[in-house]
């Protein structure tokens, strides 16, 4: 659906451009724009790797196994219905961590993992689990300590203090992960009272 709307936004602004004749402004747009996406790219790179290192050795120096014995009581309560010792528990610990550090690079595939290991739970249904809900919800909203990429397009532009953004998006997001917790909670227990009447 997404893709259909990129699509018809694109189809629509050229036809504005060909009947208004500014055929040319929305070529130097367009070359203009890829230009700065390979720039940012590359600026990104750096700040990536840098992280991903601290990562790699947060999770040499067992400080990754720490937060996720940490958060492993919260995960139980947030996914009772997968059992203990499952290794979905294991991928959603992973990538909720990796969230936690703005690494949404790294953070994907082990969602995608989680995301697979919740589908066989549910018996490889094409509808969506009450586990797997909560999994989109919490991966969305994500609480995040350290906005890495943020930080890593501010540094580009030239921003005198990148991490400034640091409180405003811990805020950020946890005030959006708390309200997606109350509207997936919400819908759960409403769900369940009308599947009881």
């Amino acid at each position: 659906m997404v893709n259909y709307i990129w699509v018809g936004m694109m189809v629509t602004g050229f036809i504005v451009a060909m009947l208004t004749g500014n055929v040319d402004k929305v070529n130097a747009a367009v070359f203009k724009s890829a230009q700065e996406a390979v720039t940012i790219s590359l600026g990104m790179v750096s700040i990536l790797v840098f992280w991903l290192g601290l990562m790699k050795i947060a999770e040499k120096g067992g400080l990754l196994e720490m937060l996720a014995l940490l958060f492993r009581p919260i995960v139980k309560r947030l996914f009772p219905d997968v059992p203990e010792g499952h290794p979905a528990l294991g991928y959603i610990l992973s990538n909720m961590v990796a969230n936690l550090f703005g690494l949404g690079n790294a953070a994907t595939p082990m969602g995608i993992k989680a995301m697979e290991q919740l589908k066989k739970l549910n018996g490889g249904k094409n509808e969506a689990s009450r586990s797997m809900i909560t999994l989109l919800a919490i991966n969305t909203s994500s609480i995040t300590l350290i906005p890495t990429t943020i930080i890593a397009i501010r540094m580009n532009y030239g921003s005198s203090n990148p991490t400034d953004i640091v409180g405003t998006t811990l805020l950020a997001t946890g005030v959006s992960t708390v309200f997606a917790l109350c509207i997936d909670r919400f819908f759960y227990y409403r769900s369940s009272r009308k599947g009881k009447k």
